[in-house]
């Protein structure tokens, strides 16, 4: 294959920002575009020689297009992964790869079924910068020790009422799913997993609406347990102004916290703590550490980098040149399940969460919707990249 016929399913808020770039990436170019909302399918007749359709299972069927980038409400990521699946069809998704850690498993049995396996990617774009590409190789190197603490205040995610208002699925349990949880944070759930594993046991503090007139959850304050014994508190919201992204990430040889503005402090230890603790004669002492700054530069290319490296997987035949394999979305989508769950049944969630008692919680809390969304969608002023 010479070139990738790549077909964009959602040309909303991200679908569209993808399409803008998409037709600049070596061998590649957009053939087909798909979108229920005839508005936001107009947005694709500025390109050239591409198809159009008015459901995104018409595109896969088509046979116009080798891959397809999925950018449309949460719930349709696994239908339409699937439907592609049985095409043969290469898949990029957008985050999160589905809603429930049950649906995500459900598509990862499928595709390890599969004999010749297509290219399938998640659009992981947070992966791609330079900052976090740092601490991902100190964790894996081992150089600040065995994991005992994590801490991530996450909370320059504000978003406005006119912004719930814009659209008539968001901040619905039947039309999203959830909210910061689900909407905001599944790159930093992702990123947390990645650099720390999985914990066993969540327990969390969760508002429904807390700061915003929405049914689903806009604060979340969660603690988090390892198999280790090393514990974490996540901290997460969309009712800050102004908000706060601060990683701590503690070892038994160090520590790591991101300052901002791309900056990570890095501290390592003379001596695991564990041998200090027990061989100092010394009552206060401190074991010797040296601390830098790092500043490792760059976003790494984002979305469109993301993109990029799918197609050069796609083209090379090649599924280790993706930033992240989809497959691995279902961790931070199991925590992220996991930190609902204990907020909104007020009680220990084991990991693997219970699934079929998770999905059942989101079907009566879909049930009991009091419909609180806008007669009327409000028009909302939208700049995509304050949002990366």
């Amino acid at each position: 294959m010479k070139e990738v016929r790549m077909g964009v399913i959602g040309l909303g808020n991200m679908g569209s920002n993808h399409i803008g770039y998409i037709n600049e990436i070596p061998g590649c170019r957009i053939a087909a575009v798909a979108d229920h909302d005839p508005e936001m399918l107009a947005r694709g007749d500025k390109l050239e020689n591409c198809e159009q359709f008015a459901e995104g299972l018409d595109l896969i069927n088509s046979g116009t297009v080798d891959a397809i980038l999925i950018a449309t409400p949460h719930y349709d990521h696994p239908p339409l992964t699937l439907a592609a699946f049985k095409k043969g069809i290469h898949v990029l998704c957008e985050k999160p790869v589905a809603v429930t850690a049950a649906a995500a498993d459900k598509v990862n049995k499928a595709f390890a079924r599969m004999k010749k396996k297509p290219i399938w990617g998640a659009m992981f774009n947070q992966r791609t910068h330079a900052n976090w590409q740092f601490i991902k190789r100190v964790m894996d190197s081992g150089e600040i020790g065995e994991l005992r603490r994590v801490c991530w205040i996450i909370t320059n995610w504000f978003r406005s009422q006119a912004y719930y208002d814009s659209g008539g699925w968001r901040a619905t349990w039947a039309g999203e799913g959830g909210g910061v949880l689900i909407n905001q944070c599944p790159h930093n759930l992702d990123l947390i997993t990645w650099f720390c594993g999985t914990p066993n046991k969540v327990i969390s503090n969760v508002g429904l609406g807390k700061y915003h007139d929405i049914e689903v959850e806009d604060d979340v304050t969660a603690m988090l347990e390892y198999p280790n014994g090393a514990t974490g508190v996540f901290i997460t919201t969309t009712g800050d102004s102004p908000g706060t992204n601060r990683l701590e990430i503690v070892g038994t040889k160090g520590k790591i916290v991101t300052l901002g503005g791309g900056k990570v402090e890095l501290t390592r230890s003379h001596q695991d703590i564990v041998e200090f603790c027990y061989g100092t004669e010394e009552s206060f002492g401190n074991v010797a550490c040296d601390t830098m700054t790092v500043q490792p530069g760059g976003k790494g290319g984002g979305h469109r980098k993301v993109t990029e490296q799918f197609i050069k997987a796609i083209l090379a035949n090649d599924a280790s040149l993706l930033v992240a394999h989809a497959s691995e979305g279902i961790k931070g989508l199991e925590l992220g399940n996991a930190m609902l769950m204990s907020g909104v049944l007020n009680e220990p969630i084991k990991i693997p969460t219970p699934r079929a008692k998770f999905e059942k919680l989101l079907k009566d809390l879909a049930a009991k919707s009091k419909g609180r969304k806008p007669k009327k969608v409000r028009k909302a002023k939208v700049d995509m990249s304050a949002s990366f």
